[in-house]
């Protein structure tokens, strides 16, 4: 362990003493305060500004929030001085695929995300957002919630929940796009039927709304209900509601396994008759029967950008998905919502119809039912469903493995969440090697602490960003580092419009990420995912040290970015 040293205060009226107060020491470098000049300087460190440019040595100084200087940095003074000397400085990861925004309610520090170096987050994914709330639904939406968070929804619209948690402190930056599936939920319902003319316009309008209103894009989830009631022809209508500059559409596509290709192929058609920017969610090729065909999407991909239409796509970095259970079953099972779905377990002929779906689609995943692991359960009184795979609460019971399923949606009353080993190794790998793929986490934010570890999270909360780099680029050197920077920064803050984020360069907002190289590691797993990385060390957001030595300084300088 390095000796700390010690720098003189410079007197003046502003200090008070003659001390000097010093943070711990760590391995890789110290950290210890002065008086006057930066906030921060970051010392000698490896610069990977985040453009894909190879990394430099050199300081950074930071001031009221932003990075002032890049350079030689010996002749100044800081509040704070990070020695980085053999450690890797990048701009703060942006997770455009994110989970984090109601769970803040109950953990500000954002523990899970913010430890892997994640300083910004984007929610509102897969067709779901926090506004506009309504329809059939609503009154389970708001029951839900204070049980789950003990508070009333105080908002309706999307603008009032970014105002709502614009009023909040938390450790990270946070952005949100407008699911259509919730617009669609709150004019048209959960029925499965076209829209109306009348229902068209109004959700144009909500569409408007929540762009006016800070959204920083749109979201679909076409296999989620109600959202994969919507046509083609609907979601082209609504992309060219949006804005020119704003027609960001981020898509989970309508499949993910046996007509990936075609679920692709809708993709870009809807951006490129809507003129959109098009961002496919978690692109993965889900299935045994489907692993070889990521090729062929990547070739889909690349035939689009050379037609001139922009597209990415964000994928995190593990083999299973995390999704709701009742995904296993066929979605006219679910039209007309929970109520109408669990009143159809009592049809004989229709639930021998979802057996057959759900056995087909589950014989397909990487161990069958021993591949769906059951991560929780919107009731705590069947919480011991939690961290167990279907296969082995059924050879325990001596029940059968659908009829399984069957009673935990039944007993979490439709919100049990599920994890499923759908992908392999080699195609996961050609995914994220793409240059037009960034990494995403498609997680909320835990604690290894109540009442944040109640749930078996998928270690992808924990351990995405980390591992892209331990796994993907020094295990498996998918990329260089500075590539993988690259799908981690700049890229994702470009495809948001956000300029003054995802690079290290003078005038930038002060998010920063210093780690150490050799000893960066995800540490998560599945059956055991409470357990943060290692490895990094520091983390800035907005100029404000959040993680100092390891440990969370409990500084809530996150804001809500508005698009």
């Amino acid at each position: 362990m390095k000796k700390i040293s010690r720098r003189n205060f410079i007197h003046g009226s502003s200090v008070l003493g003659a001390s000097l107060f010093l943070f711990k020491d760590v391995k890789a470098g110290r950290i210890f305060l002065s008086a006057r000049g930066f906030d921060v300087i970051i010392k000698s460190g490896h610069v990977i500004d985040g453009t894909g440019k190879k990394e430099f040595i050199a300081d950074v100084g930071i001031k009221n929030g932003k990075i002032i200087e890049i350079g030689n940095l010996n002749s100044s003074d800081a509040e704070i001085l990070i020695d980085a000397k053999g450690l890797k400085v990048t701009p703060g990861f942006i997770d455009i695929h994110s989970h984090t925004d109601s769970d803040l309610i109950l953990n500000q520090k954002a523990e899970s995300k913010i430890r892997q170096g994640v300083t910004t987050e984007i929610t509102g994914q897969d067709g779901f957002s926090w506004g506009p709330l309504g329809g059939q639904e609503l009154e389970r939406t708001l029951t839900n919630f204070k049980e789950e968070y003990g508070e009333e929804i105080t908002w309706r619209t999307l603008g009032e929940f970014l105002d709502n948690f614009s009023s909040r402190k938390f450790s990270v930056n946070i952005a949100s796009m407008v699911g259509l599936g919730t617009i669609r939920e709150f004019v048209v319902g959960f029925d499965d039927r076209p829209a109306t003319v009348n229902e068209m316009n109004s959700m144009r309008q909500e569409v408007l709304n929540a762009l006016n209103d800070g959204a920083v894009g749109i979201s679909t989830g076409l296999e989620y209900t109600p959202g994969s009631f919507a046509s083609t022809e609907e979601l082209i209508e609504l992309c060219k509601a949006v804005p020119l500059h704003s027609r960001l559409y981020s898509t989970h596509i309508r499949n993910e396994d046996n007509t990936v290709l075609e679920a692709i192929d809708e993709a870009i058609r809807i951006a490129k008759e809507s003129s959109s920017r098009l961002l496919i969610s978690h692109l993965k090729v889900s299935g045994k029967s489907n692993w070889h065909k990521a090729e062929a999407v990547l070739e889909k991909i690349d035939n689009a950008i050379k037609d001139g239409l922009e597209v990415h796509a964000d994928r995190y970095t593990y083999v299973a998905y995390h999704t709701e259970l009742s995904a296993l079953f066929p979605l006219w099972a679910r039209d007309g919502g929970t109520e109408k779905f669990i009143e159809r377990f009592n049809n004989r002929e229709l639930l021998k119809k979802m057996r057959e779906h759900s056995e087909k689609k589950v014989s397909n995943l990487d161990g069958e039912w021993n591949g769906v692991l059951i991560s929780s359960v919107g009731n705590q009184d069947f919480k011991d469903y939690q961290g167990q795979t279907i296969k082995r609460i059924a050879d325990e019971s001596g029940q059968d493995y659908f009829d399984t399923a069957v009673k935990i949606i039944l007993d979490s009353e439709n919100r049990a969440m599920m994890v499923g080993f759908g992908m392999e190794e080699s195609s996961t790998e050609k995914i994220l090697a793409h240059p037009r793929v960034m990494i995403s986490s498609d997680a909320g934010s835990h604690a290894p602490y109540p009442p944040m570890n109640k749930s078996i999270a998928h270690p992808r909360a924990y351990g995405t960003f980390p591992r892209a780099i331990a796994k993907y680029v020094q295990e498996r050197k998918i990329c260089s580092l500075e590539e993988m920077i690259k799908k981690m920064t700049s890229m994702p803050a470009d495809k948001l419009g956000y300029g003054e984020r995802g690079r290290l360069a003078v005038g930038k907002a002060a998010d920063v990420v210093v780690f150490n190289y050799d000893a960066i590691q995800d540490k998560a797993t599945f059956t055991a995912p409470h357990q943060y990385p290692e490895g990094i060390p520091y983390v800035i957001v907005n100029g404000e040290l959040v993680i100092n030595n390891d440990k969370h300084t409990g500084a809530m300088p996150g804001k809500v970015l508005r698009g």
